[in-house]
C-alpha cells in the first residue's frame, strides 16, 4: 500500500521570516486594504483648507493697514477741514455753532478783511515768506547739492573727518543753535534784517548728506570722464553734466527746505523785531497774541492760517513729479 504526502493547505501558517498571502508589501502589519484611502481624503482636505486660512489671513492684515492708514488720514485732514470750516464764519458763527457746522457763508469778506488789515500788512508778510522760502530755500540746494557731488566725485585731505563732522551737524536741532546765531547776528550788525533769516538757512547739514546720496545714484564717473576728455572744465562739467542729472534730487531739496523755511518761527521770533519784517507765520501768531485786546483778529488769524497753507499745498502738487522720482532714488539699480 503506497502512502502519499498530502501538501499543505493554504491556512497553514507559514515559515518564520516569510509574509503570510495576501499581505501586500507596501501595506503596514496590523492596517486593513483601503485604510489609506481615508488618510489621503483627511490630508487632501487640510490642505485645501491652508489656502482660506492664508487667505483670510491677508485680508486681515489688509484691513488692519487700512484701519491704520484711515487713522492717519483723519488725524492730518481734521485739522485742516476745521480750519476751512471756520475760515468760512463770522465772529458771531464762530463761537455760536459747532467746530464743524457750518453758518452763514463769509469766506470772500474774511479775506478782503485780511488783506486790507492795517493796511495790507499781511500781504508784506506773505512777501516776506515767499523771499526767506524761495531764495532762502533755492540758495541753500544748490549749496547742498554741489557739497554733497564733491564729498562723492573728489578725493582730498580730510574728506572722511569733514563728512562725519558734517554728519554730527545733522543730530544737533536747530532751536538749539538758534541763541548763538542771534549772538552772532548781533555782532556783524545783522539784527532786524533780512540777512538774519536768509544767511543761517544756508547751511543744511542733511541736504549735504542727501545730496551725497543722490550723487552716487544719479551720477556715473564715466559720464564725467568722457566730459573731462571733451576738454570741459570741473565747473563746465558740474554745471552741463552733473547738474542736470542731479536736478531730482536738486528739487527733493528744495521741497525739504522750503517747507522748513516757510513754517520757521522760531529763528524770527528770535531775530526780528519790526513787524514789517515778519513773515506769515510769525505775523500770525502775533494777531492771535493780541485776541483778548482785539477779538476780531481771530477771524483774521484763522483765515490768515488757511491762507498760508494754501502756497505749501501748491509747492506739492507742482513739483510732486520730482518728489517721487526723489524719494525712489536709489530703489532700483
Amino acid at each position: 500500500m503506497n502512502t502519499r504526502t498530502v501538501p499543505p493547505t493554504s491556512s497553514a501558517t507559514p515559515e518564520p521570516g516569510r509574509e503570510a498571502p495576501g499581505v501586500g508589501a507596501g501595506v503596514p502589519p496590523g492596517r486593513l486594504p483601503g485604510a489609506g484611502s481615508d488618510a489621503t481624503s483627511v490630508a487632501s482636505t487640510a490642505s485645501a483648507a491652508r489656502p482660506w486660512r492664508r487667505r483670510s489671513g491677508t485680508a486681515a492684515s489688509k484691513v488692519a493697514v487700512n484701519a491704520v492708514l484711515l487713522v492717519a488720514v483723519l488725524y492730518t485732514l481734521m485739522p485742516l477741514t476745521w480750519l476751512l470750516i471756520a475760515a468760512t464764519k463770522n465772529h458771531a458763527d464762530l463761537f455760536g455753532t459747532p467746530g464743524f457746522g457750518f453758518g452763514e457763508f463769509h469766506l470772500f469778506d474774511n479775506l478782503r478783511a485780511v488783506f486790507t488789515y492795517d493796511d495790507g500788512i499781511f500781504v508784506r508778510w506773505l512777501l516776506n515768506s515767499l523771499l526767506y522760502s524761495v531764495l532762502g530755500s533755492l540758495a541753500s540746494s544748490l549749496i547742498s547739492v554741489a557739497a554733497g557731488y564733491c564729498f562723492d566725485k573728489y578725493e582730498f585731505r580730510g574728506k572722511g573727518p569733514l563728512f562725519g563732522l558734517i554728519l554730527a551737524g545733522t543730530l544737533v536741532p536747530g532751536v538749539v543753535i538758534t541763541l548763538p546765531q542771534y549772538l552772532l547776528a548781533s555782532e556783524a550788525g545783522l539784527v532786524n534784517t533780512y540777512w538774519a533769516i536768509l544767511l543761517p538757512a544756508l547751511v543744511n547739514p542733511f541736504g549735504v548728506y542727501l545730496a551725497r546720496v543722490f550723487s552716487e545714484g544719479y551720477v556715473p564717473g564715466e559720464v564725467l570722464e568722457a566730459a573731462r576728455i571733451d576738454g570741459a572744465s570741473e565747473m563746465r562739467v558740474f554745471r552741463s553734466v552733473a547738474l542736470p542729472m542731479l536736478m531730482p534730487g536738486f528739487m527733493t531739496l528744495f521741497l525739504f527746505s522750503f517747507t522748513a523755511s516757510w513754517n520757521n518761527f522760531f529763528g524770527p521770533l528770535v531775530m526780528l523785531n519790526d513787524h514789517h519784517l515778519y513773515p506769515a507765520v510769525l505775523g500770525i501768531y502775533n494777531w492771535n497774541q493780541l485776541v483778548v485786546q482785539n477779538p476780531e483778529l481771530y477771524s483774521l488769524a484763522i483765515t490768515g492760517s488757511l491762507v498760508a497753507v494754501v502756497p505749501l499745498a501748491l509747492a506739492f502738487i507742482g513739483l510732486q513729479r520730482f518728489w517721487r522720482s526723489g524719494l525712489s532714488a536709489g530703489a532700483v539699480k
